[in-house]
């Protein structure tokens, strides 16, 4: 009430502090609850933000001491990405990069390029995508072994469910022929049961567990050069799927020097049993939100491409399989549990109609006996959905963490995987918002590309970034600008808990906007992507200037 009380109050004055600094000869745009509203000129003091100018005219009875003309440039509110992996991005930007390979041989001389001049004691990289080849066909180990046996080579596929290996890192992981599959994971085999050098899922552990860990300087390098990249895209806000507890600590450095140049609503990796301690204390809530520790993820199936999502029926183009469930029952129960009773946030993993499902049901069984309906408990991806499942995210009041651009990228795959009958309540973003359901938009970064204009350009075009297929990809989907907007602002602040800090440009909220070259509601559709950001402020400070 005193926050609201303060900003109706700021919003009516027609003189501010001198200290203010002011920007103005903009085309503004916010939202509020959703509606759109347009402004010319932006005041801020310190952190947040003291007045909002609807004109020109208005803007001129600023007494802010320091004034910047934006020359034209639209202004947003800085953009929030509610699903991304921060070390994982850093990581990837500092490894092979296969995102794009139209080959297996591609991937391996990538390989090679970068092997000939990285000296590490193993090779790692991320983003091969075998849909994208001709065979469309799983690779093999031998590709990596003509490019190193001395040295393990470890890549991961581009949505982080599958990782192809060469022989020498299958031997250091302790996996051969007579090695049986996880619960929750497969080993890709030839014809004569030997490991192919694919894994699925958690058959990958026993890979990530021969690697040498991080030391802590190098997971905070890898989060600050994240961020700053992030930054340079209009990204103000991440939340970080699924962190460990050395993560944790890596950021709180980073907080600690002044060195965290976005927000980061962290989700703990509710599976690293180091987290356990900070679980059992309780949300960790930052009084400048640069840091808020208030959630937990799980996952309950894998992903599509590599037909680890489950699913209630076989998959079409391979009879007989369902996709993986990674955890039991039990296990699910268990893990929401602790965290509800702790006062957590529970964001899950689910990308198949039958995990959606499950987890609904887990979410209407739990959350009325621990009251933690408040908690506004999260399906990361809710991707494939039952039509009949759509309405329960409403009425249970669970919030679809969607990333818009995994429409685009998987359409030429989704139809092969699911056939037509399934595609009604798949990447159902349209459907979910007219059912009354909250929804925040992210990227799941490195797994696309973390620039927030090609999840808004998505959700609004439904097509690849050359215009197809014409008309969109199940155009019934499409959403408009100012839906998709509100996908990474007031939606994304709604599902932290953050949306009278953050999300929207009002009185009282923090200072968190960025200045964009284009002006995103009057540009061809066609070009949304390619959007240019000129400049990131996160706080009334600016941490990005192209």
């Amino acid at each position: 009430m005193l926050r609201a009380l303060l900003a109706l109050l700021l919003a009516g004055s027609t003189c501010s502090a001198g200290a203010a600094t002011l920007v103005h000869n903009v085309k503004g745009y916010t939202l509020n609850q959703g509606e759109l509203e347009t402004f010319a000129a932006l005041e801020f003091e310190g952190k947040t933000i003291t007045a909002v100018y609807d004109s020109a005219l208005a803007a001129e009875q600023s007494q802010a001491r320091d004034k910047i003309d934006a020359g034209g440039a639209t202004l947003l509110p800085g953009l929030i990405d509610a699903h991304g992996h921060i070390g994982g991005y850093g990581q990837a930007l500092a490894s092979v990069d296969l995102f794009g390979a139209g080959s297996e041989a591609e991937a391996a001389r990538r390989v090679a390029d970068f092997a000939a001049q990285n000296k590490d004691a193993w090779i790692v990289g991320r983003g091969w995508n075998q849909v994208l080849w001709q065979d469309k066909e799983f690779p093999e180990r031998s590709s990596l072994d003509s490019v190193d046996t001395d040295r393990p080579i470890a890549l991961s596929r581009v949505d982080g469910h599958a990782l192809w290996v060469n022989s020498t890192a299958l031997e250091m992981a302790g996996i051969d022929a007579e090695t049986p599959d996880p619960d929750g994971g497969q080993i890709i085999r030839g014809a004569d049961g030997k490991p192919t050098g694919v894994l699925i899922d958690n058959a990958m552990d026993k890979v990530f567990r021969a690697i040498p860990s991080l030391t802590d300087d190098n997971i905070a390098e890898y989060q600050r050069q994240a961020l700053l990249s992030a930054a340079s895209f209009g990204l103000t806000s991440i939340h970080d799927a699924g962190i460990t507890a050395a993560q944790v600590k890596a950021f709180q450095t980073l907080q600690a020097s002044g060195s965290l140049p976005l927000r980061v609503y962290a989700m703990l990796d509710v599976l690293d049993h180091e987290n356990d301690a900070i679980l059992a204390r309780g949300p960790q809530i930052d009084p400048e939100h640069m840091l808020d520790i208030r959630s937990v993820k799980i996952s309950a199936d894998g992903a599509l491409g590599s037909r680890g999502a489950a699913l209630f029926e076989d998959y079409s183009d391979k009879p007989g399989h369902t996709g993986l469930l990674l955890l039991s029952d039990e296990d699910l129960r268990h893990h929401m549990s602790r965290a509800m009773a702790a006062g957590y946030q529970v964001n899950t993993h689910a990308i198949g109609d039958l995990a959606n499902a499950r987890i609904l049901d887990l979410y209407e069984e739990l959350m009325p006996q621990y009251k933690s309906t408040d908690q506004r408990h999260r399906i990361e991806h809710s991707q494939i959905l039952r039509v009949e499942d759509i309405p329960r995210f409403a009425s249970l009041g669970v919030i679809a963490s969607i990333q818009p651009t995994h429409a685009t990228s998987d359409m030429n795959m989704a139809g092969d995987r699911l056939g037509k009958d399934r595609l009604v309540g798949a990447y159902a973003w349209k459907s979910l918002l007219d059912s009354g359901a909250h929804l925040a938009g992210g990227s799941d970064f490195p797994v696309e590309h973390p620039n927030p204009f090609f999840g808004l350009y998505s959700a609004i075009t439904r097509q690849n970034h050359d215009g197809e297929p014409p008309g969109g990809w199940l155009p019934e989907q499409k959403i408009s600008r100012t839906e998709a907007l509100y996908l990474f602002t007031e939606g994304a602040a709604y599902s932290a808990h953050q949306e009278q800090l953050i999300g929207r440009l009002a009185p009282g909220y923090f200072a968190d906007f960025i200045l964009v070259k284009e002006d995103y509601f009057d540009m061809p559709e066609s070009d949304i992507w390619n959007s240019t950001v000129l400049e990131t402020w996160v706080g009334g400070t600016k941490v990005y200037s192209k």
